[in-house]
């Protein structure tokens, strides 16, 4: 499975991360699949701080690749991604609501 993953830089006490695609089975700073999707600089202002390349990360979501939480909340900050659930998980999760709804009121 592909999963859109932060890649640690940098030095010690001032990281920097770059977003990209990886098999889920690589080290954090393993090999990525492909080219750099983006890059996170905490250090940086909170204007600056993240940079994306919007063409390819919406390319790999579409042939379904899987954010990372981290690379999730980058993404939702940034207006790309909105949900990390699939449909069939948001489907039981409502039908699991409506059940302890329904509990409740009885």
């Amino acid at each position: 499975m592909v999963r859109l993953r932060l890649k640690k830089l940098g030095r010690t006490h001032l990281p920097v991360y770059r977003i990209a695609a990886f098999d889920s089975r690589c080290p954090r700073d393993g090999k990525a699949l492909d080219e750099q999707l983006g890059c996170y600089d905490p250090a940086k202002a909170d204007d600056q701080k993240v940079t994306l390349n919007r063409e390819r990360i919406i390319h790999w979501l579409e042939l379904g690749a899987k954010p990372s939480d981290a690379v999730c909340n980058i993404l939702k900050k940034n207006g790309i991604y909105v949900d990390s659930r699939s449909r069939g998980a948001k489907t039981r999760a409502r039908k699991r609501a409506k059940k302890k709804a329904q509990a409740a009121e009885a």
